[in-house]
């Protein structure tokens, strides 16, 4: 229990609810929704059971609930009403908050208890798609304003991870398509967030398709063996962190000049970095993409 957070700013709370700390004080002020404790200096700090309680009023409010009724709720019927929405409305927003809850707790079993409850109604896909990968993003952005510490996001990063992995696994034993044409996955020199490069693996093991996944930090030159063995390679990476925005024109065309002479070879692109270059003038054989749906509809 040493490691469960147990108080949060009112700061904390605007980040990971998404309610404005104005609107929070209004509630307090006029509903008597919330309780802070105070400091000498008059700085409000919330409880865990403050914070469980936001996040289930802003769940009611998006779901059409006027915050003064939720008011006039009982402290033991407002999760009793969101599990009531969430049973007949969309569970989604519902389990992104409930992975929220597990993440601040590193509570291992809030999380599968919730990815089960997903996936008794929904595809691997879908939960990846409407709640792990609106999370992935939300997470990002705690992290950046120290709302959470590394550890949480590595804690709900390998859990996301071990459910792809478990998943790829079931379809280790499917024929591939041709072995002829393969796809390589594999992340450039000091990239290290692969779940999205996971997914892709995923996708395209379920089409059927021949996969390398060669992970992450991986130098461009020792990548050369693979097209001894393939008469047609797409390379598919993602650039999140690495290389650096003005080291990836260079990156790209170094990729071309050494991988891409033959003839049935491709780069496939995703991540935030491209939004920072000029894609159009990329190498022929190097495609970019906005997001894994795209990139999947598009084989």
């Amino acid at each position: 229990m040493n490691n469960i957070r147990t108080n949060f700013s009112i700061k904390d709370l605007e980040n990971l609810t998404g309610i404005k700390a104005h609107t929070i004080r209004i509630w307090e002020k006029r509903y008597n929704l919330l309780s802070p404790n105070r400091s000498e200096t008059n700085i409000r700090n919330y409880s865990i059971t403050s914070f469980q309680k936001l996040l289930n009023i802003s769940y009611l409010n998006n779901n059409g609930l006027k915050i003064s009724k939720i008011a006039s709720l009982k402290e033991d019927e407002i999760p009793i009403k969101v599990r009531e929405i969430a049973s007949r409305a969309k569970v989604e927003d519902h389990a992104i908050n409930a992975l929220k809850m597990a993440m601040i707790n590193f509570d291992q079993v809030l999380f599968y208890n919730t990815y089960n409850n997903l996936i008794e109604n929904k595809t691997f896909s879908d939960i990846f798609y409407t709640v792990f990968l609106p999370l992935l993003n939300e997470i990002g952005l705690l992290w950046q304003t120290n709302t959470i510490t590394p550890a949480h996001e590595h804690f709900l990063s390998i859990h996301i991870k071990q459910k792809i992995l478990l998943n790829i696994e079931k379809l280790q034993s499917l024929e591939p398509k041709p072995l002829s044409k393969s796809f390589v996955l594999f992340l450039p020199e000091n990239e290290i967030h692969d779940i999205g490069l996971l997914f892709i693996n995923y996708q395209l093991r379920s089409k059927g398709y021949h996969t390398i996944f060669l992970g992450e930090s991986v130098p461009m030159e020792s990548l050369t063996d693979l097209l001894d063995f393939f008469e047609e390679v797409t390379f598919i990476s993602y650039f999140t962190v690495y290389p650096e925005v003005e080291n990836i024109p260079n990156y790209i065309n170094k990729f071309s000049d050494l991988l891409l002479n033959k003839e049935n070879t491709n780069l496939f692109l995703l991540g935030n970095k491209l939004a920072d270059i000029d894609i159009f003038n990329l190498p022929k054989k190097v495609k970019t993409f906005t997001s894994i749906e795209n990139l999947v509809k598009d084989l």
